[in-house]
C-alpha cells in the first residue's frame, strides 16, 4: 500500500448502547486500487464505512479521507467523494435521467451524462421514477450518481446487487476503469466472486476489528482453518441430495465435506486421484448419479468462511 493512503482509519471505535460494534479497527485504502471490505452481517464493516463517509462520528480513533476529517471537513470533501448506498439513497419521485442530470449540474466538470447513461444502460428506464425501478436498475442509477462528479474516492455498497449478468459485467468494467484512472474505490459486498474479481486489496472484518488483510493471492495462500488444508476443492454436483457427513466418514481424516447450493457438495483437503475415486465409488454404491465434477483452487469464499465461520448469524 502507498505511504499516503486516500482513506486511512486508525484505532476506530464506535459504540451503540454501550457496545463497541467497531473496536480499534485499522484500515487503509490506496488511490488507484479497489479495496474490498468484507465481513458477515453485524461485523462492523458498514459502520466503519459510514464513519469514512462522514455519516457517523467515531467515538475514538481517527478517520482521514484525502487527508481530511470526513465529519469536520465534510463540505470540502463532498465534491471529491462519491457515495453509492445499497438502497440508492435517492428521492423516489424523480425520474431516473432527471436525477442523474440534476446531480451532474452540481459539479464543475462532470462526466458526460449521455455516455455514462449508455454505459450503464439507463436509457431503458430514463423516464421511470425511482420508486418504480427494480433493485438492479436502482443500483445502476445510484452508481451513475456516485461517479458522475469525477470523485477521487468512491464508496460502493453492494454495487451489483440485484443485477442480471450483463449489467453486472458493465458495472465491473466501470469499477476497473475508475481504479485505472487513479480513483480509490472502497467496495463492500457479500458477493465473493465480485470481491475476488475486482479487489487489489481485501480487508476482512469481524467482531468490530480486522481479522485478515492482503491481496487476493496472499489470502488464498494462507492456511485454512483446522478442518483441513483447503488448497484444493472438489465440487460434486449430483442428481439427488447426499448426506455430507456420510461421505466425510467414508473419505476419512484430512478431508472435509460440506453441502453447497442445490444438490452439490464441496470436498476440501487432500484431493488426489484416490479421493476422486472414493467419492464416485461411494455415490455409485448409493445409486446417486454424478452430473458434474469441478476441481478448482481455493476461492476467496473458502477463505472468508474459514476466517468467519460457517454458521448463520
Amino acid at each position: 500500500m502507498p505511504h499516503s493512503p486516500a482513506v486511512e482509519v486508525r484505532g476506530l471505535v464506535k459504540r451503540y448502547d454501550g457496545r463497541a460494534v467497531v473496536d480499534g479497527l485499522d484500515l487503509a485504502a490506496a488511490a488507484g486500487h479497489v479495496t474490498a471490505v468484507l465481513g458477515p452481517n453485524g461485523a462492523g464493516k458498514t459502520t466503519t464505512v459510514e464513519c469514512c463517509e462522514g455519516l457517523r462520528s467515531p467515538d475514538a480513533g481517527t478517520v482521514r479521507v484525502l487527508g481530511l476529517d470526513p465529519v469536520a471537513d465534510g463540505p470540502a470533501l463532498r465534491p471529491r467523494v462519491g457515495v453509492m448506498l445499497q438502497d440508492g439513497g435517492l428521492p423516489t419521485g424523480v425520474r431516473a435521467r432527471e436525477m442523474l442530470d440534476h446531480v451532474a449540474r452540481m459539479y464543475a466538470h462532470p462526466l458526460d451524462t449521455d455516455v455514462l447513461s449508455e454505459r450503464l444502460g439507463l436509457g431503458a428506464f430514463a423516464r421511470t421514477t425511482v420508486r418504480r425501478l427494480s433493485g438492479g436498475q436502482r443500483q445502476r442509477l445510484a452508481l451513475a450518481v456516485a461517479v458522475v462528479g469525477r470523485p477521487r474516492v468512491v464508496f460502493l455498497d453492494e454495487p451489483s446487487a440485484g443485477m442480471d449478468p450483463q449489467s453486472r459485467l458493465a458495472v465491473w468494467e466501470l469499477v476497473r476503469e475508475l481504479r485505472d484512472g487513479g480513483v480509490a474505490v472502497i467496495l463492500t459486498t457479500h458477493l465473493m466472486e465480485e470481491a475476488e474479481g475486482l479487489a487489489d486489496h481485501v480487508v476482512v472484518v469481524d467482531h468490530g476489528t480486522v481479522i485478515a488483510a492482503g491481496s487476493v493471492p496472499e489470502l488464498l495462500a494462507t492456511e485454512a482453518a483446522p478442518h483441513g488444508d483447503a488448497s484444493a476443492t472438489l465440487v460434486v454436483h449430483t442428481a439427488s441430495d447426499v448426506d455430507p457427513a456420510g461421505l466425510a466418514d467414508h473419505l476419512g481424516t484430512g478431508v472435509a465435506v460440506e453441502r453447497r447450493s442445490g444438490s452439490s457438495l464441496a470436498v476440501t483437503g487432500t484431493v488426489d486421484p484416490s479421493t476422486v475415486a472414493g467419492v464416485t465409488a461411494w455415490l455409485a454404491a448409493r445409486d446417486v448419479l454424478v452430473t458434474r465434477l469441478d476441481l478448482g483452487r481455493r476461492t476467496l469464499e473458502d477463505v472468508f468462511l474459514d476466517l468467519t465461520g460457517r454458521s448463520l448469524r
